[in-house]
């Protein structure tokens, strides 16, 4: 049997990472790219073909198209302020066109992107959505104005030269090898700086844990037939479906290392002032990129909003079921980072004996 010839993109990334080790395992023929090859320390995978290209560049990335039989396309530049505006939508609405271009002259059979919940979130609370959703027409930040641009091209460009594709809308991804989102949380509790609950404390979220989104990744590539099949043209909803409130999860963190959790609340409004002149002072000063870590206007709508989404169109269609639930992967995220050499306060003492 031949292997599958698989391509990722941002394949040196958190979520581009996983998905390697379980093409990997699956027994594909994977070809990663991503900027940082030959500058990231980050160990390849034996056997994975690792090449330097920036999507950006057309021509690289149809020629690294040639030969491959699915494109999972991972990569992106995540920046919630509103400044940057051009280097973010080079990156995610430019180099998805190329790679969109670069596969169907190829001959590419399938296309999978990862798109992201926030294609429909407008700043108002969002409880149990499904994709019935209209496209966010109110865009109040970069990355998510242009993964909508994206998304409304992958999708249109289902059955164009016979691809196939479809998009899966992950929400708050989390896991081992995740350098911001937790070790963000960890970071403020160390310093003590883990203070305020922003907004109401009631607002629910979805979680993802990374292992669960590689597995729909895998799952949609498989049911990914043809352009007439039910999941080509689609998006999806992917999440751990275990809405929490957000500062609940930080809670559970927090305990799990013996480390003060927030105690006291900051209403809305002024953390929102506080966000847009923090985000001012920045793009005064040209705009600095940070992923989801950064204060923005946006992150703080996030906080004081509910957003949690239905996962039953993917659990129909794709046999999405997640396996690890939110509170083992807390666990299995931990155990990485202590592992890791960083501090998780008790939990890295309990880490070691359990080991």
């Amino acid at each position: 049997m031949s292997r599958t010839r698989s391509l990722v993109t941002g394949g040196l990334g958190f979520v581009g990472r996983d998905l390697v080790r379980a093409l990997v395992a699956r027994g594909d023929d994977v070809t990663l790219i991503d900027v940082g090859v030959g500058k990231s320390p980050l160990e390849i995978p034996e056997g994975v073909r690792a090449l330097a290209v920036d999507i950006r560049d057309a021509a690289a990335v149809r020629d690294v198209c040639i030969g491959q039989e699915v494109v999972f396309h991972t990569a992106s530049l995540v920046h919630t302020r509103r400044n940057r505006v051009e280097e973010v939508r080079s990156v995610n609405v430019d180099g998805t066109h190329h790679l969109l271009e670069g596969a169907r002259a190829a001959g590419v059979k399938r296309f999978v992107y990862v798109s992201s919940a926030s294609v429909v979130y407008e700043g108002r609370d969002m409880e149990g959505g499904d994709e019935s959703l209209r496209y966010a027409t109110v865009m109040l930040a970069p990355y998510a104005a242009t993964k909508v641009i994206a998304e409304k091209e992958v999708l249109a460009a289902n059955g164009v030269g016979g691809m196939a594709t479809c998009a899966l809308r992950p929400h708050v991804v989390f896991g081992p090898g995740d350098a911001r989102f937790l070790p963000e949380i960890l970071g403020r509790a160390r310093a003590g700086k883990l203070t305020f609950k922003v907004g109401m404390t009631d607002k629910l979220s979805d979680f993802t844990f990374i292992e669960n989104l590689t597995d729909a990744l895998v799952a949609a590539d498989e049911r990914l037939t043809g352009p007439t099949c039910p999941v080509a043209g689609q998006a999806y909803f992917i999440t751990n479906g275990e809405p929490m409130a957000f500062w609940d999860f930080v809670a559970a963190v927090a305990d799990a290392c013996g480390f003060a959790k927030p105690s006291r609340r900051m209403p809305f409004a002024v953390a929102y002032a506080v966000a847009s002149v923090v985000e001012g002072l920045d793009t005064l000063r040209g705009g600095t990129f940070g992923g989801e870590g950064k204060l923005s206007r946006f992150s703080v709508r996030y906080l004081c909003t509910h957003h949690w989404f239905r996962i039953d169109k993917a659990r129909r269609d794709l046999g999405y079921a997640p396996k690890v639930s939110v509170r083992e992967g807390i666990t299995r995220t931990l155990t990485a980072l202590a592992a890791a050499g960083q501090d998780v306060g008790r939990f890295g003492g309990a880490a070691a004996k359990a080991a």
